[in-house]
């Protein structure tokens, strides 16, 4: 059945933030495709969650070659789905990969290296079927190459048409302000950077919040629940469903248990705003003017709405933000 999207998916349904200080403006809400979107997913409802994510505004899908698994089985997923309902809409779409992460055996298949990047980015160009990306990101710093290395190979991908923007991931505040200074020089700014960010993990409050601003950066912040760990689905165990039940999964059953304690108190907090804890988590996010973006995962059209519904209130009083620190620190 053909897919025809929403005619009122810009009114109002989602909100847009500048990204730095380029041109381009994301949704507050962006849609990753980290988790549920591999070989070992079915097609169909990743394929369900990217057309309900369409209607609603999301005009952001974010990718990796390495994502999966197998690794690349995402991309090759999307490439079928875009070609069956989103070629006619590609302008209106931001699409973003990454490379870095361990892709294919030998010396060459990982890290920042000119070779690395520009190979891996025509690979997720054949897997997605695209001419281009809109934003290609340098996944992760490579400690043994030369940062200007990796800015250049970032820098040729734009300059050859195959990118519309760089971008950077993972990269520390010191290394992001670097990295930041060589491709302005080289003329292609770095339009963002994603971080992982969320109550849990907080370490871009300790620079590279300030080092993004001051560079006109955006952010765009991956894994704003924790893994699912933010959301009601481990308030009592570990359901066999869950990404902690699966054996391929980056959240491990030993994560959980520690965490039970807040996650319960945050969500006592998140009944009292009405909202979910999933959607407290992400707003709790999006109450600073620096993140353009969340970043999150779904496992179903279901799940994906909720979350949405995470803009309606992103507003926190100083009660709430300090008994939410509270917590955190505990």
């Amino acid at each position: 059945m053909s897919y025809i999207p929403e005619n009122d998916r810009y009114d109002n349904k989602t909100s847009y933030r500048r990204c730095g200080r380029s041109g381009i403006r994301l949704p507050e809400i962006s849609l990753g495709l980290w988790h549920n979107f591999g070989g070992v997913d079915v097609v169909e409802n990743g394929r369900a969650m990217l057309r309900y994510a369409f209607d609603q505004g999301i005009t952001h899908f974010d990718l990796a070659n390495n994502y999966g698994p197998p690794p690349g089985s995402d991309e090759e997923n999307f490439g079928a789905i875009f070609k069956k309902d989103f070629l006619a809409y590609r302008e209106e779409l931001i699409i973003s990969t990454k490379a870095g992460y361990l892709m294919w055996p030998g010396p060459y298949g990982e890290w920042g290296s000119r070779k690395n990047l520009l190979s891996s980015l025509d690979q997720s160009l054949k897997r997605m079927r695209l001419e281009y990306v809109d934003i290609f990101y340098s996944h992760r710093p490579d400690p043994e190459t030369p940062l200007e290395e990796t800015m250049m190979a970032l820098d040729r991908a734009v300059r050859s048409g195959k990118a519309l923007y760089a971008g950077i991931s993972n990269y520390p505040a010191e290394l992001t302000k670097k990295a930041s200074a060589i491709l302005k020089q080289l003329g292609t700014p770095c339009l963002i950077h994603q971080p992982k960010y969320s109550m849990f993990e907080r370490w871009v409050e300790r620079g590279l919040l300030d080092v993004v601003e001051e560079e006109g950066i955006g952010v765009i912040a991956f894994s704003p629940l924790a893994q699912g760990l933010l959301t009601d689905r481990y308030l009592n165990g570990i359901p066999e469903d869950s990404r902690a039940a699966k054996s391929w999964g980056f959240l491990k059953k030993e994560q959980v248990a520690p965490a039970i304690a807040k996650v319960r108190q945050l969500n006592e907090i998140a009944k009292e705003r009405e909202q979910s804890l999933a959607q407290m988590a992400i707003a709790w996010l999006l109450k600073d003017h620096r993140v353009t973006s969340v970043l999150i995962g779904a496992s179903s059209v279901a799940q994906l709405k909720n979350n949405l519904v995470s803009q309606n209130n992103l507003v926190f009083s100083e009660e709430e933000l300090t008994r939410i620190e509270v917590i955190l620190k505990a």
